[in-house]
């Protein structure tokens, strides 16, 4: 057992769990001062329940031996409520718990990211159902997929993008933010627009709390990224470089951006380059030089910026964007593997533009494409089923007055009385 990698990996596991506060704040500054309350708690509430689960049969799920040796997914049953990770394991350079506490953390931010599309017109007894049912048929098994690699004896089968495919996903652009994105604009289409959108926007309450929000996940990223590295080492130290200038590079790009588009740039608009950044670097943080996490980071920036726009163009309501910062950030980041991976990072392989052909391209698509129609799929029948059973939408009144009071009998400020709030957030 390696004191210095155990102690990493427990710090980076801590920074991990710092980003579910600090989606809460991102999220709950977005949204109007009648909503703020219940887009928090559908982050800490969603994010609770799929910690339990992890206990349950999560982890097991996502880590256990593949069932049927096929890598789509581990057995629920092998580590069913976790009580054999208690056993230290002398083989092991981490304890197993240790990394199950990892992982849980990864299930718990990709859970609470969804909320963002359903802001302010989503059930919170909906939404808790449907965070148990999309973690348990969507996250766990795409989870399998990316994450779980064989064990060197060969007696321990995983996922098949890791292993049969050979994609690269160091931390979760698949299996984390493409599903994620995906996964809201399923639950977006099912449920519907906000009443008067997109006419009726209500601004942002808090831009403090956003670049708070902000802050706190680019403060945890660090463990999301370089904490994957599982040691203490050099990897850890090139994936760490590699997300702090991709970050920047985003802040600026979605900058620029705003700039040339609109004659100036927004506290909004700079900490959704910040995170869409993030987003994209995640799979490729061990796999390019600095030079090309610039660049990525850059790209994700102008992009991202340029995909809030889909919404209105195809008409569904993504409440906070997560479809265009995750979804599309996301699946930039994986793709651009293709063209920028560098033999000399960590993960040892090249790209395109470093003459490594086309074949590392082809790879990334495929397991972009997977998790797409995989991730779409299930998450739109699992929302079309609440939808026709339990309801999804808050009555309209409710939702014209603030989410808060019907559903949590709360306000978040004592002088919030009216006004009437209408439709979803804007960003201008």
């Amino acid at each position: 057992m390696d004191s210095g990698n155990t102690a990493w990996l427990l710090a980076s596991s801590a920074l991990v769990c710092l980003m579910i506060p600090g989606i809460a704040f991102f999220y709950g500054g977005m949204v109007g001062s009648r909503r703020i309350l219940n887009m928090m708690m559908m982050c800490f509430g969603g994010a609770s329940l799929v910690a339990v689960l992890w206990v349950l049969y999560g982890y097991s799920a996502a880590f256990g031996d593949s069932l049927g040796g096929v890598g789509l997914l581990g057995d629920p049953l092998e580590y069913l409520g976790l009580s054999a990770l208690l056993a230290e394991d002398p083989a092991a350079s981490v304890p197993v718990a240790l990394f199950a506490a990892f992982q849980l953390m990864f299930a718990c931010v990709t859970t609470a990211l969804v909320a963002g599309s359903a802001a302010g017109r989503m059930k919170f007894g909906a939404w808790m159902v449907f965070a148990g049912l999309w973690a348990t048929l969507v996250y766990f098994p795409v989870a399998h997929w990316v994450f779980a690699f064989d064990n060197a004896e060969g007696t321990v089968v995983g996922g098949w993008i890791a292993n049969r495919l050979g994609a690269i996903d160091f931390a979760g652009g698949t299996a984390v933010h493409l599903n994620a994105g995906v996964a809201a604009l399923a639950l977006a289409l099912v449920l519907g627009r906000s009443k008067g959108w997109p006419n009726s926007h209500g601004q942002p309450h808090s831009r403090p709390l956003i670049l708070l929000g902000a802050s706190l996940l680019w403060i945890g990223w660090y463990g999301f990224n370089a904490g994957s590295a599982l040691s203490a080492g050099h990897s850890a130290a090139v994936v760490f470089l590699n997300t702090a200038v991709a970050a920047a590079a985003g802040l600026l790009g979605w900058m620029l951006m705003e700039r040339l588009r609109l004659g100036r740039s927004s506290s909004l608009g700079a900490a959704s380059g910040l995170i869409a950044a993030l987003v994209a670097i995640t799979p490729a943080c061990g796999a390019v030089s600095p030079l090309g996490a610039v660049a990525i980071g850059a790209i994700a920036g102008l992009v991202c910026s340029l995909a809030i726009e889909l919404k209105f163009r195809l008409g569904f309501d993504d409440s906070l964007d997560v479809v265009a910062v995750h979804a599309v950030g996301g699946l930039l980041g994986t793709l651009l593997i293709g063209l920028f991976a560098t033999e000399a990072a960590p993960n040892g392989v090249s790209g395109l533009f470093y003459g490594g052909g086309f074949s590392l391209l082809g790879s990334q698509a495929i397991a972009c494409g997977a998790v797409l129609v995989y991730s779409f799929v299930v998450t739109w029948v699992i929302a079309k089923v609440l939808q026709l059973t339990i309801g999804l939408r808050i009555p309209e009144e409710s939702e014209l007055r603030g989410i808060d009071l019907m559903a949590h009998s709360e306000s978040a400020y004592l002088n919030d009385e009216e006004p009437v709030e209408l439709g979803a957030p804007t960003r201008t």
